[in-house]
Formats: structure tokens, sequence, C-alpha cells
């Protein structure tokens, strides 16, 4: 490649990221410029304003552009794909150092909102299953588009109306059912503890609850084995759980 052609490159990209530090490319006529510089900042701020509406609401208008221009500016998105772009925005809250104030919650708040995007553009097949398996006796299918999230904030129920004081460790699931409509089920920690034991490896719902009772130290392993049975079944039909593995 030329080289004049590469810094011409680098300098338009830059201008484009930061227009109001990064000079305007000799040459290029400034109208034109402006019309780059509205479009693509108004596209990207266009992907995270739709997948991020409670956040937005929260923080303000004036703020969240600030947000969105510093995003555009200083985050290095690695991705040719737009809807990505909101995964970036949620990663850029929790991992930049971002220079203004912001709740401490915000983050995760952001994170939960992109999870319902993630989960309902899974591209992902259900494994072979029986509906009507036995879950304690056999391997248990998992739904594949499901996300088992944990968080130090109650995210779930943020909004205008309520903003949290003090940490509240929460466990949320967010998966999509048999007519790919996207769900949220608050569950506790020994659920959550449940799906991902059922998720790291084909286990059989017994095993999985056997191997709660043995970290939990349980006195009664039988009784837990009990309750898990009926948790198992539970999670069938909310469609968490697709039945067992064939």
């Amino acid at each position: 490649m030329n080289a004049d052609f590469r810094n011409f490159q680098h300098a338009f990209a830059g201008h484009l990221r930061d227009p109001h530090h990064i000079p305007r490319p000799a040459g290029v006529p400034a109208r034109r410029m402006a019309v780059y510089n509205e479009l693509l900042f108004n596209n990207i701020c266009g992907f995270v304003d739709a997948c991020f509406p409670v956040s937005r609401a929260i923080v303000g208008e004036q703020r969240w552009r600030r947000l969105c221009r510093t995003f555009y500016r200083d985050w290095p998105l690695h991705t040719p794909w737009f809807r990505e772009i909101p995964r970036e925005f949620a990663r850029y809250l929790a991992e930049a150092d971002i220079r203004q104030p912001l709740p401490a919650w915000l983050a995760e708040l952001a994170h939960y909102e992109w999870a319902e995007l993630a989960v309902d553009v899974m591209d992902c097949a259900p494994p072979a299953h029986d509906p009507a398996g036995d879950l304690l006796a056999a391997p248990v299918a998992l739904n594949p588009a499901l996300l088992n999230l944990a968080y130090a904030w109650p995210v779930h129920r943020i909004g205008p109306d309520y903003r949290p004081r003090k940490a509240q460790p929460t466990h949320l699931v967010v998966y999509r059912d048999a007519d790919d409509h996207v769900q949220f089920s608050a569950i506790n920690a020994v659920t959550a503890r449940l799906l991902a034991l059922l998720a790291a490896a084909p286990t059989s719902g017994e095993a999985a609850i056997r191997q709660i009772a043995a970290e939990l130290q349980h006195p009664a392993p039988e009784q837990l084995l009990a309750h898990g049975a009926a948790l198992l079944d539970d999670l069938r039909r909310q469609g968490m759980i697709l039945g067992s593995l064939i």
C-alpha cells in the first residue's frame, strides 16, 4: 500500500474518532467530512441506544452521549459485526478507565441488558434429547441458548425508580424458550451451581446434586436429592432444561 495513502487513512480515521481534537485531513472538504462524522457516530450510537434503554434512561441523555463519544473515540473495536457493538460497549463500561462519575452498578446493568441480545441471536442447535427423560438417572440436556449470570448488584430491579445503594449478590438466568422468546429468571446460588455443573459436562441430575451436597457438607444428602429432583422438573418446565440426552 502506498505510504501516502496509508497515512491519509490513519489521519481520516483519527479525525472520525475524535473530530474535536484531531484535525481534518488536508484536501477533504469540511462539509463532506462533517457528513461522515455525523453518519458514523450516529450509526454506532444507534446500536448502543437500542440495546441499553434502562442504562440510558438512568444516566441521562447528556452523560449518555458523552459515554458514547468516549467509547467511539477510545475503545478498540476489533469486530466487523454491527450486532457485536453492544457487547463491546458493555466491555467498555466494565474495563475502561472512564473519567466521568458513573453509578457503581452501571457496568453490570449494561451487561444484563446486553445478555438479552446475546441470547436472542445465539446460533446453537439443541442437542438430541428426550423431553420426558429421567433427569436424575440420565445426563441432562441443558438449553444451549442460556446464560447463567452472577452479579454483585440486583440489576434486574434497577430502573429510574430504583437505584440500589448497597451491593446484593444476585443470580439470574437469561434464556431462549421453545417459542424463541427471551426469558429472564432470578435464581439462588444453589440453582446457579446446579446449572453450571450441568453445563460443564454431560452429567446426570443425581450426580450433580450429590456433588452440590458434598460441597455444602449437607447433613442429609437424600433430602437434598428429593428437593433437587423437584428443582430439575421445574427447570424443565420453564425451558432451561430440555430433557435427558440421547
